[in-house]
């Protein structure tokens, strides 16, 4: 018996869908600016996702790094949230049933643990895997948050049309999920997010668009995303006014702004130094 629990297991008719695809999305280190794990709750809510399981968090999470939460009210303790995983199950087109996947990510016990996700998208009859994560990087704030991908087969690096990631370093669970998902016969695909590594601390509206936007694009589904629209042009003007009080910072700024723009190759990390200053100064702020 896995260690995964079904609240509500759908039934052979609500899986009937011409396609079945896993989304997944981790908080904590692959999530930079939140992103991802903003874009999971925004699927939860336009879809209407019903939970359908949960991973409890005991044999997984390190509580002293991802802690339960608790609501006091009027001095009166209510129930402990504990941070489990949760997978949900929604139908946004007559063809199309997704499961999605909310979780922080664990600290230990990887592979036992992608796979309890990955035999229940199999029981779900889940062909395909699709994470979003996103990373902190040297790109500029005042232009749209590049997306990036990941992928074990050609013809879906191709078929997304995305630019193709090149890195060398650690790795998170994510990744580990995809591996172990193409190991089985599901076709994965990555989806990371660049988000400015000097903003590090602020939530990126942009980040978590930019991956709504590629999904809709992938899935042929429409994800309405018209309401964050005001948000990320705050995010932008907060961003601008921080910035112009530091020559240094606004320099740095402008300089990713023309790589952006000449649309070179960005490589992740480059400038790591002169990042960590500018996160340093913004974190003063």
């Amino acid at each position: 018996m896995g260690i995964l629990r079904w609240d509500a297991r759908p039934t052979p008719a609500v899986t009937g869908s011409t396609r079945t695809v896993l989304v997944a999305a981790f908080g904590g280190w692959n999530d930079g600016g939140e992103a991802a794990s903003s874009a999971m709750g925004v699927l939860w809510e336009q879809w209407s996702a019903k939970r359908i399981a949960h991973i409890p968090a005991g044999d997984f999470v390190d509580f002293t790094m991802t802690r339960p939460t608790m609501e006091v009210i009027n001095g009166v303790p209510g129930e402990i949230s504990w941070p489990d995983s949760e997978l949900g199950w929604s139908s946004p087109t007559p063809s199309l049933s997704i499961v999605l996947l909310r979780a922080p990510e664990p600290e230990f016990r990887w592979g036992s643990y992608c796979e309890e996700v990955i035999r229940a998208a199999e029981e779900l009859g889940a062909s395909t895997l699709i994470t979003l994560g996103a990373i902190l990087s040297d790109v500029p704030h005042t232009r749209p948050a590049p997306v990036f991908c990941t992928a074990h087969e050609d013809h879906i690096l191709d078929a997304v049309a995305l630019p193709r990631s090149n890195y060398d370093g650690p790795v998170g669970v994510p990744s580990v999920l995809a591996q172990q998902a193409h190991a089985r016969g599901l076709e994965s695909l990555g989806l990371w997010a660049a988000v400015p590594a000097y903003a590090s601390n602020m939530p990126s509206t942009k980040g978590m668009l930019a991956l709504l936007d590629v999904l809709e694009r992938i899935l042929s589904v429409d994800i309405d995303t018209t309401e964050f629209a005001t948000a990320a042009d705050n995010y932008t003007s907060y961003l601008d006014e921080v910035v112009a009080e530091d020559p240094d910072t606004a320099d740095y700024v402008s300089q990713l702004e023309q790589a952006y723009d000449r649309a070179d190759e960005m490589v992740l990390g480059s400038t790591a130094d002169l990042a960590l200053e500018v996160e340093n100064f913004l974190r003063d702020l």
